[in-house]
């Protein structure tokens, strides 16, 4: 066996980038590859589309979630709001009717002082 020589193996190398190269042709001109391609493609595109579906409901959900909470607030806003009004329409309510008794028993008392003069 003869060791191979410069010009050999350039001629080597050439013809491994030539089959290289046909190879790559061969494979790129298949049919069946470009329907594999076509095929991942649509399969990439079907995921993208559930993923976007999916986090648009989460949005949806969170959204109606946040409506929910805002609508549970302002419930119990209002709720405390109607509290506090009754607290203090009981409150003025009490108020006047001591105001009332203290007059009815000023009234009272001058009534007497007038009568015993």
């Amino acid at each position: 066996m003869r060791t191979p020589n410069l010009a050999d193996r350039l001629s080597m190398a050439n013809a491994a980038k030539k089959a290289q190269l046909e190879r790559a042709k061969h494979m790129a001109e298949d049919p069946e590859r470009a329907q594999r391609l076509k095929a991942r493609d649509e399969i990439g595109a079907a995921r993208n589309r559930r993923i976007t579906e999916r986090e648009a409901a989460r949005r949806a959900a969170r959204e109606q979630e946040a409506a929910e909470l805002a609508a549970r607030q302002a419930a119990e806003a209002v709720a405390r709001e109607a509290e506090r009004k009754a607290r203090e329409e009981a409150q003025a309510r009490r108020s006047a009717e001591r105001e009332a008794m203290l007059a009815a028993r000023r009234a009272g008392r001058k009534k007497k002082k007038r009568t015993a003069r």
